[in-house]
């Protein structure tokens, strides 16, 4: 649903807020919202969108209200409007929320990419965990629909002994997540779920046998494959026929080369390959896109020069929230934010550079590396460009971008933008990664960086569920 399908509705919701009788139906022109926010990014937020609504001759008078409310010296927030269409809306759709949709569980969730990708293929969410707050705020943040009881940060471990009670009046159709995992060395004599370095995919495996859900899908680094077949036997000794093939995300619509190992297993007699057949075609169908296609429509920042002040925004170098004035959009653009006009921009922000780097960044042109000749005098690690002839990489527009990692939380020099003297701010890798524009990062500066890194594409989540969901409709 678009800003201008449901607009008439909101304009009911926002006198009918002033009034103080909340609409029964909210619309979801604002989406993404919570009540897990704190005020003052709650008020950056509502003047965000009524600066870029306020044009609208329809909305005028509401939003004079509202501006009284929102400039005055002392804000009642709980008598703000746009606050009760923000809990009115979290409430509906919870309460409206399909209870035939399949119902999934997220371990290791981090940020949510995964469990995005398979929401936006109609799945509902039972359950979610991490261990890093930073990943439970953000996932909280951005699904309002799930109760935060049930978005739980702590120990594995502590969650699975939990379960009984957590889901008791839920079901469980499906397991997903990533559980980190070191033991691959084919010389270690330990069988992988028998070595203590690989307790948490250990507890993986003991939760799919506990939920039994008809599904799991377990992805990892690359170089698990070189342990499959232990995995799978791990699976089949608690009833599941299991497949894995490595998966590109640029395959699946994703600007960017990253590979990701992907276990499906299920309990119904479904032959995985042929899933995987399918997840494949469905990827197929898909354009290519590439990194400006990401870029596109961001404005322009310059690093920060003030060193140690990730949380201080300026026109210069980015806020964490500002108004997008930006009207014009292009398919990849509205392809991850499913056709919705976003009004405001989020994460977008500059990180802090020294004025060797920036003159590093401002030399270098696309596709450079090190040890290219232009930045000899002044590159760091000169005497071992062998070793850190990737310490820089400017990188091409008209190509897809390298593996956004955890690395970027240290920092962007291998991810140079391609025509700006700095690093990708998180919303770029966001972008990257295929992040709608109003999914929203929390935590420190450097956190969003470590929580983009370590997602798993929303693209690739939903060519995944798309193919599963058939399966499951059809068993």
């Amino acid at each position: 649903m678009t800003y201008k399908d449901d607009k008439n509705e909101f304009i009911a919701f926002v006198h009918a807020g002033i009034s103080g009788q909340p609409a029964e139906n909210a619309a979801v022109c604002i989406n993404r919202v919570t009540k897990k926010t704190e005020d003052a990014f709650r008020n950056e937020r509502a003047a965000c969108y009524l600066e870029a609504l306020k044009q609208d001759g329809a909305l005028q008078e509401a939003f004079a209200e509202l501006s009284a409310l929102c400039n005055a010296d002392v804000q009642d927030c709980a008598a703000c409007p746009v606050c009760k269409y923000c809990n009115t809306y979290i409430e509906n759709t919870r309460k409206n929320a399909d209870r035939q949709a399949p119902r999934l569980v997220d371990l290791f969730c981090g940020a949510g990419g995964l469990s995005l990708g398979f929401v936006q293929e109609g799945f509902a969410v039972s359950l979610a965990n991490d261990i890093e707050e930073c990943c439970v705020d953000t996932y909280a943040h951005n699904h309002p629909e799930v109760p935060e009881s049930h978005i739980i940060r702590g120990d594995i471990h502590d969650v699975a002994g939990e379960l009984d009670d957590l889901l008791a009046d839920r079901r469980v159709d499906i397991v997903i997540g990533g559980p980190p995992c070191q033991g691959f060395s084919m010389a270690n004599r330990q069988r992988l779920i028998d070595d203590p370095r690989n307790h948490l995919y250990k507890t993986f495996v003991e939760v799919v046998g506990k939920l039994h859900p008809a599904f799991f899908v377990m992805e990892n680094v690359k170089g698990m494959q070189s342990v499959a077949e232990q995995v799978k036997d791990d699976f089949r000794n608690i009833g599941y026929t299991v497949e894995c093939q490595v998966l590109n995300a640029k395959d699946f619509g994703v600007p960017q080369n990253r590979e990701r190992l992907i276990y499906i297993g299920n309990r119904k007699g479904i032959d995985n390959k042929k899933i995987f057949k399918e997840i494949n075609k469905a990827g197929s169908a898909l354009p290519g896109y590439r990194l400006a296609d990401a870029l596109y429509g961001l404005r322009s920042l310059e690093a920060s020069r003030v060193k140690n002040a990730t949380e201080t925004g300026s026109q210069a170098s980015g806020y964490k929230i500002e108004k997008n004035t930006f009207s014009g959009t292009n398919d990849y653009i509205d392809y991850i934010n499913q056709g919705k006009r976003i009004p405001v921009v989020l994460n977008h922000k500059a990180r802090y550079n020294n004025d060797r780097d920036i003159e590093i960044f401002g030399r270098m042109e696309q596709g450079d590396r090190s040890d290219d000749p232009k930045i000899a005098d002044i590159m760091p690690y000169a005497r071992r460009n062998d070793i850190f002839k990737d310490k820089y990489f400017k990188l091409e527009n008209d190509k897809i971008c390298k593996t956004i990692t955890a690395h970027m939380k240290f920092d962007c020099n291998m991810y140079i933008h391609p025509t700006q003297a700095r690093g990708l701010t998180p919303r770029e890798a966001a972008r990257v990664q295929s992040y709608p524009d109003d999914y929203f990062f929390r935590g420190a500066y450097t956190k969003t960086y470590m929580q983009i890194g370590n997602s798993v594409p929303p693209l690739l989540g939903r060519a995944i569920a798309g193919v599963l969901k058939r399966y499951m409709n059809t068993v």
